[in-house]
């Protein structure tokens, strides 16, 4: 069984559908609410122990009555959990989500700025069972620590690259593959160009960058190019990138290609935008159908 370890942030979402985004100074009425345990790290993580992996999430919740409903859905999920901060009392990272008829989210998220984790400790037999690990770039500190021992030990390093954060040029020396959003901009870049260049001087051997609907770019000592993402009518987007990085995790773990993971996780995260919220296409989905158009 293919075994991933997933580090970075975990979040409460509470999540609105609404006919249009708030304007300034107004109040909107909801069609429908919900709430759910997201957050980069831990949706790829359920992602990964969905399609048949053994996940691993090191983040940090702490002991806020708030925090429960995180470690009730990791622990339903049969996912193993390592706290990164057990001691913390305050709110844990609570984000506000609306989602408009066209499936396009805006997002209000403090993220993991509030909450300052001791010093990390890594667990190594976790790593020596690995097949891949996976760091958002939250809480960084923990993200380099868990990235230069998988890195020692041989186990492949992913990068979910969603935007540049401090630190994340010491994290790029630890990286096997980096998977970022157009968003993701080092310092001195101006363009996708740019990007992959500075990435490869960093040492990363596999990079892809993801433009929502638009065709993945590639990039590899074994091949370069880009890849069309499945069409569908969107629903709600809201999670699909971390879906994304979930699925290539399961299937590059699987044996398969850099760009032939690519392709099985665009094809996950596009399912998933077919439904509401970030669970709803667990039900239609599976490693099975994953092959299928």
């Amino acid at each position: 069984m293919a075994e991933g370890v997933f580090v970075g942030l975990s979040t409460i979402d509470i999540v609105y559908a609404v006919d249009e985004f708030p304007k300034p100074n107004s109040k909107v009425s909801a069609r429908c609410q919900d709430v759910y345990v997201g957050g980069p790290a831990t949706n790829a993580a359920i992602t990964f122990a969905h399609l048949g992996g053994r996940s691993t999430l090191v983040t940090a919740v702490g002991r806020h009555p708030l925090a429960d409903s995180i470690a009730k859905e990791i622990h339903r999920r049969s996912i193993k959990f390592i706290d990164l901060h057990p001691d913390f009392a305050g709110t844990p990272v609570i984000s506000s989500i609306f989602v408009n008829p066209l499936g396009e989210r805006n997002v209000v998220s403090a993220n993991s700025i509030r909450i300052h984790i001791p010093p990390p400790q890594v667990d190594l037999a976790a790593i020596q069972k690995a097949s891949v690990l996976l760091v958002d770039g939250h809480y960084m500190q923990a993200c380099q620590a868990w990235a230069r021992a998988s890195r020692s030990q041989r186990v492949p390093v992913v990068l979910d690259g969603g935007s540049w954060k401090d630190g994340a040029g010491e994290l790029l020396q630890s990286i096997d593959t980096a998977i970022c959003s157009e968003d993701f901009m080092p310092p001195g870049c101006t363009g996708e160009d740019d990007v992959i260049a500075y990435l490869q001087s960093c040492g990363v051997t596999n990079i892809a960058i993801t433009k929502g609907a638009a065709p993945i770019r590639f990039h590899s000592k074994a091949a370069s190019g880009s890849m069309k993402v499945p069409s569908v009518e969107p629903v709600d987007t809201m999670g699909a990138g971390d879906i994304f990085h979930g699925a290539f995790c399961y299937f590059f773990s699987e044996g398969k290609g850099f760009v032939e993971a690519l392709g099985e996780a665009a094809q996950v995260a596009a399912e998933s935008c077919r439904h509401q919220g970030t669970r709803e296409w667990m039900k239609y989905f599976n490693t099975q159908s994953a092959s299928t158009p």
